[in-house]
């Protein structure tokens, strides 16, 4: 197989190149480098350094022809979104329908979308579903809900095979201390720096937490299943903030410092997602718990960062 995954030199996307190549799968990463790392990158991955809004991505894809195309790259940043609505709607939007153009051109086998539960926005449910409203509080998730609705439509006019994700808040090693869901990789930074950690509000708000190494495995069961679905990728298990800093403080092994500030604009309060669909259409399951996934996370963190 021959796979081509955008923003494969990032957080999620670079774990996913080591696994595919690791299953005998020939991998071209397309990465403007902006937030990615060429450390990262695993050495048999055939790197091009190119933005996937530009005119050269599309030729790569269009003359690669590669089976499947795994679209990572984006702008994640909520409050960046909220700043800067005009720069995430461009990469969000027009850099997925560019990645879409060339797809199409190129018949690639099946497009396989990292969307997100930022396009339900704060919606007061303890278990969302993928037949919920999608009501964005961001532009960021307002960009990726309208990404997806391009992808559909290029199913519909042309054909073009899909597989929608929507990720609960992913962590893991290599993460860094920005973007979405990115709460554990601030915490860790601030622990490593020992600075205070910043808890947002009462800290009661919730998160559903998932593993990389799980969202990676998402992405590959749906290369030959899910076929013109959107499913949610999560654990179905709701964690607070407040919960999240007692494991970590269990795992640091000493008291760890707080502050308190202020909720912040498009921030959602709780966010939990039902993970029934994966399990049945993509005989999926998450194998990493929360408090397993936050120590690879320290170690990794500890060790290299």
């Amino acid at each position: 197989m021959k796979a081509i995954v955008t923003g494969g030199a990032g957080f999620i996307g670079s774990h996913l190149v080591e696994e595919l190549i690791s299953n005998g799968a020939e991998v071209h990463v397309l990465d403007n480098m902006i937030s990615g790392q060429r450390d990262y990158v695993h050495p048999h991955a055939i790197i091009h350094t190119e933005d996937i809004c530009s005119a050269e991505a599309k030729k790569i894809i269009v003359g690669e022809k590669p089976d499947v195309v795994f679209h990572l790259a984006a702008q994640a940043d909520v409050g960046r979104s909220i700043h800067e609505p005009q720069y995430d709607a461009n990469v969000n939007i027009n850099g997925t329908v560019n990645i879409l153009e060339a797809c199409h051109e190129a018949s690639v086998r099946k497009v396989i979308f990292s969307s997100t539960s930022g396009v339900y926005g704060n919606l007061q449910k303890d278990l969302i579903s993928e037949e919920d409203l999608t009501s964005p509080i961001s532009y960021y998730g307002l960009s990726k809900l309208t990404a997806e609705s391009y992808i559909r439509l290029f199913h519909q006019l042309y054909g073009l095979p899909y597989t929608i994700l929507r990720y609960g808040n992913v962590y893991g090693p290599r993460q860094t201390a920005k973007g979405e869901g990115g709460v554990v990789a601030v915490f860790l930074e601030k622990l490593k720096k020992g600075m205070p950690l910043s808890i947002h509000g009462d800290g009661e708000q919730t998160r559903d937490f998932i593993y990389v190494k799980d969202i990676v495995h998402a992405n590959i069961a749906s290369v030959n299943r899910g076929n013109h679905e959107t499913i949610q990728v999560s654990t179905s298990q709701k964690t607070s903030v407040n919960q999240l800093l007692k494991m970590l403080t269990q795992i640091h092994g000493s008291k760890v410092k707080t502050v308190h500030s202020a909720e912040r604009t498009g921030d959602i309060k709780h966010s939990c997602l039902d993970n029934r669909k994966a399990r049945q259409s993509l005989n999926w399951y998450p194998k990493t718990d929360i408090f397993q996934g936050l120590t690879e996370t320290y170690s990794f963190k500890k060790e290299f960062q």
